[in-house]
């Protein structure tokens, strides 16, 4: 499973998001402040799961409105963090 189908994934559990919504996601599509159910206390959940599932620490001065920006934001910051 690549990144990005792992990503969208995250998205749908954390977010309670439907599978066609998830799937329509794509690198330019708005994250953070555009989708309501990516709110202050959803993110916190959100980079858990991330961490969790992809196995990587994320340190909270690398969390930032670019890496939230869009999803393409959020899969080089993850491919960045794994070394891809």
């Amino acid at each position: 499973m690549s990144i990005e189908d792992q990503l969208r994934a995250i998205l749908r559990d954390v977010l309670g998001l439907d599978a066609a919504r998830a799937d329509a996601i794509d690198t330019s599509t708005p994250l953070f402040g555009a989708m309501p159910e990516l709110d202050s206390m959803a993110v916190a959940g959100l980079l858990t799961e991330i961490e969790d599932r992809l196995h990587i620490l994320i340190e909270d001065d690398e969390v930032g409105g670019e890496m939230l920006e869009t999803f393409g934001g959020l899969v080089a910051f993850v491919k960045a963090k794994r070394g891809e």
